[in-house]
């Protein structure tokens, strides 16, 4: 163990949470069959590691240190259950004997976290409960950020993540993998998890900087791991691509002073262009055999803008043909918008405008702070500094996350004299 101040615990505690929480809560899980006790016994390990750790020293393997913790917690809470039995049979991995040798063989799972997020994309849980329970269990998102991703109120959210729980304990959902038969209905709601958690660590949505590198890799990891399961599913692949394309940008996605870095504005030459090679394969895999699917094709997006030389060598007309075909396949908002911004490169800021207000209407995008962020920019592009200044003020009201409310303000003050300079200088008859 190495000894430190109060300070250097607390980071390796952060650390560790940020590493290990996962893995911990997978092996309490298996003592306590009862994800609200293994969660709650796997957060008294980490407070108590703030204590223990700053009298005996940071021990030299912090994950095994929080298990064996997590774990003494959990059957301490069993014992004083008086017996282990006593709990819902849940999330146990089946005794040797407990199930027929005829019974279909599980997926070899290659970590517990990969087996973790397959079992809270349980079909028994809908699409939008299994996403959330992952983040919040596998990912240790926190629940604010998760309410934020799904556009709904804090307490929205944690009542769907309780309600998530209590019903794989009704369901007696074991702690496995799927069978290959039951793999296809589970992979899409495991794909979606885990591309949502890289957004939320490529672009987070509270708090004081634009993103979580390590909530971004954790993501990557997962997808590794599951390209390694299922190296021919073509989604997967797709996946694994698009966030590679996307992880490659992010030493230039912000600037010395930790605002937004507009993609116009970034050092390519810091791009990380094994990466960029390696999402380039994938893409060219999962694009093989058939009709794409919306993975593949947002992969295939991202690696053109990571492949251009230069911003302005973008070959934005093939990306709005692959946005088309996107969109073809998933009606989502996000993607509509998306779209405008490829449109107002190809066909000018005004076509896109008029998209971009017909979205407007669509309820789906009520309070999402990217909308009239946009609209914003394209007003700024036609020389509209006034109406410009309205849909910026109307981003900053929706932006919780210091660095990007930093940047809407610079945007908006250079409106502001935009409109003063047009005030004092009036066109000439």
């Amino acid at each position: 163990m190495t000894s430190g101040s109060d300070a250097s615990v607390r980071r390796a505690v952060e650390d560790a949470h940020r590493r290990e929480w996962a893995a911990v809560l997978a092996a309490t899980v298996r003592v306590t069959r009862d994800l609200d006790l293994a969660e709650e016994c796997v957060q008294d390990a980490y407070a108590a590691a703030l204590i223990e750790w700053a009298r005996g020293g940071v021990p030299d393997r912090p994950g095994a240190w929080l298990t064996t913790a997590a774990r003494h917690n959990a059957l301490d809470a069993l014992r004083r259950a008086r017996t282990l039995r006593s709990k819902l049979h849940l999330l146990i991995e089946p005794e040797p004997d407990s199930e027929p040798e005829s019974a279909p063989k599980p997926v070899p799972a290659p970590d517990d976290r990969l087996r973790l997020v397959f079992l809270c994309c349980h079909p028994a849980l809908a699409p939008a409960a299994q996403i959330a329970l992952t983040l919040r269990l596998v990912c240790g998102v926190p629940t604010p950020y998760i309410a934020r991703a799904f556009l709904v109120s804090e307490p929205t959210m944690a009542a769907r993540v309780t309600r998530a729980k209590k019903k794989l304990v009704a369901a007696r959902v074991p702690f496995r993998m799927p069978t290959p038969a039951e793999l296809p209905e589970r992979l899409d709601s495991v794909l979606t998890t885990i591309h949502l958690l890289f957004t939320t660590g490529h672009t987070v949505p509270a708090g004081p900087t634009v993103t979580k590198d390590d909530l971004a890799g954790r993501a990557l990891d997962l997808a590794r791991m599951l390209h390694g399961l299922l190296p021919d599913e073509r989604e997967v692949r797709g996946l694994l691509a698009l966030l590679l394309a996307n992880h490659a940008r992010r030493a230039t996605r912000t600037t010395d002073n930790g605002r937004p870095s507009l993609l116009a504005e970034q050092d390519r030459t810091a791009w990380d262009q094994e990466a960029i090679a390696e999402a380039h394969e994938l893409v060219l895999g999962a694009l093989r055999g058939g009709d794409p699917g919306r993975y593949a094709l947002q992969a295939a997006i991202a690696a053109l803008h990571a492949s251009a030389p230069t911003y302005a060598e973008t070959d934005w007309e093939q990306i709005l043909v692959l946005y088309d075909a996107l969109l073809a396949i998933w009606s989502s908002p996000v993607v509509a918008l998306n779209r405008a911004v490829a449109v107002a490169m190809v066909e000018g800021p005004a076509t896109a405008l008029a998209e971009v207000e017909a979205l407007e209407q669509d309820e789906r995008l009520a309070g999402y702070r990217y909308l009239p962020a946009v609209k914003a920019d394209l007003l700024r592009r036609l020389e509209r500094p006034a109406d410009a200044a309205v849909a910026y003020e109307q981003a900053l009201a929706l932006a919780d996350n210091d660095a990007e409310r930093a940047f809407l303000t610079d945007r908006l003050a250079q409106c502001g004299a935009a409109v003063r300079a047009a005030a004092c200088n009036p066109p000439q008859s």
